[in-house]
């Protein structure tokens, strides 16, 4: 699904929007239209409302933002190999397989249905990401024929021009709540 399309942008937003649309939609079609069309043109108000409750369901299932801050200070308190150990269990628990790899320009390789990605995670405490770690990943990806590859950030800010590195080049940064969400899935395998 394209990222700036109309489904896209209603997942992201709160369910209610979707609600109200669909309901307006309806609505609409009763006040404008004859009363032996109204109805079926008011189906249309269904894809939306599904999308509302797709929304709704991940909105529900989403941490909290007191979960999530602390999923992140307790991953910045971890020495490398704990944080490391985290980061395979929840790639695991997702039915991964991952591998840790002795390169400079990459720490695990995670695998999937013959598809690779390559993830680099041992900068996660840099006060500061620039291009120079993303350009070595993305060199480590196109050598090893990977698919993508994913640059970890726990703290510090990402550069504008390492974002932009990243997005044209293909490469993920795995920041924020995203990582906290996947930091989750590691300690929910523990428990």
């Amino acid at each position: 699904m394209a990222p700036n399309s109309g489904f896209a942008i209603l997942l992201r937003s709160p369910w209610w929007v979707s609600f109200a649309i669909a309901a307006a939609i309806v609505l609409a079609c009763g006040a404008l239209l004859p009363a032996h069309i109204a109805p079926f043109a008011a189906v249309g108000a269904v894809p939306i409302a599904v999308i509302g409750c797709i929304a709704a369901w991940r909105q529900w299932r989403a941490p909290g933002a007191a979960r999530v801050q602390a999923a992140l200070q307790a991953a910045g308190a971890m020495p490398w190999r704990e944080f490391a150990d985290s980061l395979e269990r929840a790639w695991r628990a997702e039915g991964q397989q991952v591998q840790r790899t002795d390169g400079r320009s990459s720490d695990l390789r995670i695998t999937k249905d013959g598809k690779t990605v390559l993830v680099a995670a041992r900068r996660w405490k840099a006060a500061s990401h620039g291009v120079e770690p993303l350009r070595e990943l993305q060199a480590a990806v196109q050598r090893e024929g990977a698919r993508a590859g994913v640059y970890v950030a726990l703290s510090g800010t990402v550069s504008e021009n390492a974002r932009s590195f990243a997005r044209d080049n293909g490469l993920v940064l795995l920041e924020g709540d995203a990582l906290a969400a996947l930091l989750l899935k590691a300690g929910a395998k523990d428990a």
